[in-house]
C-alpha cells in the first residue's frame, strides 16, 4: 500500500462567475495565511467526492452556495513541502439570489473576496495554474458555451449477483456495498442541482437514487424505457427519453444499467451533433455507482457536448 504521505493531495474548486453590465466577473479569494490571491478551492475530506468538495469548500470560503457547471480541467503542482497536489475545477455561475443569501466574514483562512473582470483576474491571481483555468473559462465565454445544463448518466450501485437471486431480475436489491455507494454519491450528484431524477423501474436503480432524492427533496420518476428488461426485449425508447430531456434544458439524473448506458450516451451525442469519441464511449462504460456528467450549452444545445466528466463513489 502506498503511504498516505506520498499520495497526491486532492482538492476541488471553481471559477465562480456572474454577469455584471453584460460582462463576466469572476470571484477571487485573498487567503490570510498564504497572503496570496487565488480561485476558491479546498482539500478533499475523507469520505467526500470531488464535486461535493468543490461545493462545500466554496460555501465555507465565500458563503456562497453554488451549482457546478462544466469542468474546467485540473491543475497539477508540487507543494513547498514536496508533496504533489491536484486541484479539479468547475465553472459555477452565481445567481443573484445566491449572492444575496450569502454571508461572508473575514476569518483565519480568507481575508477578503473580490469580484473582477477576467482580464484583471488574470493579472491578480498569484499562480500561473490559476491563469490557465481562467483562460479555459474565458474560451467558454467567447464560444457562448459557459452556461450549461447537465445530463447525468448514473449506473446503479453494486447489486446482488443474478446467480444468487431467485426472483425476477428487476427485483434484485443492492448489496451492502451498493447501498454505501448510493449514499456516497448523493452529495456529488446534488452538486449539479438536478431538477428531475429519472430511474429504471428496477429495484437496484431506485435504491441507488433514493439518497439523492431524499437529500434534495425530489421525487423519483421510474421509466420502463430506462430498464434493462425493456432494453433486452428491444422495447426501450431511449431516444424519446433523451430527446425530451434535451428539449427541457434542465439538469437531470438518468439512472440505468450497464447495457443501457451506451444507448443513452449515444443518443445525447447524436441529438447534440457530437461526434462519437473514445471519451464518450468511456463515459458510458461505468462501474457500479459511477456516473458521467454530459454538459450541454444552454444557448446552443445542438452544437455539441461542451464537456464530459466521470465521477466515482468515495473510497471511504
Amino acid at each position: 500500500m502506498t503511504p498516505v504521505a506520498t499520495l497526491p493531495v486532492l482538492a476541488a474548486g471553481a471559477v465562480c462567475w456572474r454577469i455584471v453590465d453584460g460582462q463576466p466577473r469572476v470571484l477571487l479569494v485573498h487567503r490570510t495565511a498564504q497572503k496570496d490571491v487565488s480561485l476558491p478551492k479546498g482539500k478533499l475530506d475523507p469520505g467526500e467526492t470531488l464535486p461535493q468538495t468543490a461545493v462545500r469548500e466554496i460555501l465555507e470560503e465565500t458563503g456562497i452556495a453554488v451549482t457546478l457547471g462544466a469542468p474546467l480541467g485540473q491543475s497539477d503542482y508540487t507543494l513547498p513541502a514536496g508533496r504533489d497536489k491536484t486541484v479539479f475545477y468547475w465553472s459555477a455561475e452565481v445567481s443573484d439570489a445566491a449572492l444575496e443569501a450569502s454571508v461572508f466574514t473575514p476569518n483565519d483562512e480568507i481575508a477578503s473576496l473580490e469580484w473582477m473582470t477576467l482580464a484583471k483576474a488574470r493579472k491578480r491571481v498569484s499562480y500561473e495554474h490559476d491563469v490557465r483555468v481562467l483562460d479555459t473559462f474565458a474560451a467558454r465565454i467567447e464560444a457562448g458555451t459557459a452556461r450549461t445544463f447537465a445530463v447525468i448518466v448514473l449506473r446503479h450501485g453494486k447489486a446482488v449477483p443474478p446467480e444468487s437471486w431467485d426472483g425476477p431480475d428487476a427485483t434484485r436489491p443492492l448489496q451492502q456495498r451498493g447501498t454505501v455507494q448510493a449514499v456516497s454519491i448523493a452529495a456529488g450528484l446534488a452538486a449539479y442541482n438536478p431538477t428531475k431524477i429519472f430511474s429504471s423501474t428496477a429495484d437496484r436503480c431506485l435504491a441507488t437514487v433514493a439518497p439523492v432524492s431524499a437529500a434534495m427533496g425530489l421525487k423519483v420518476k421510474s421509466l420502463v424505457d430506462l430498464s434493462q428488461d425493456a432494453h433486452d426485449f428491444g422495447q426501450a425508447d431511449v431516444q424519446a427519453v433523451v430527446a425530451k430531456r434535451l428539449r427541457k434544458q434542465h439538469s437531470v439524473i438518468l439512472c440505468s444499467h450497464g447495457p443501457v448506458l451506451p444507448d443513452i450516451v449515444a443518443e445525447v451525442a447524436r441529438l447534440t451533433t457530437t461526434p462519437m469519441s473514445s471519451q464518450l464511449r468511456a463515459a458510458a462504460m461505468l462501474s457500479p455507482g459511477d456516473y458521467s456528467v454530459l454538459h450541454i450549452a444552454l444557448e446552443s444545445p445542438d452544437s455539441g457536448i461542451v464537456a464530459i466528466e466521470t465521477n466515482h463513489p468515495s473510497a471511504g
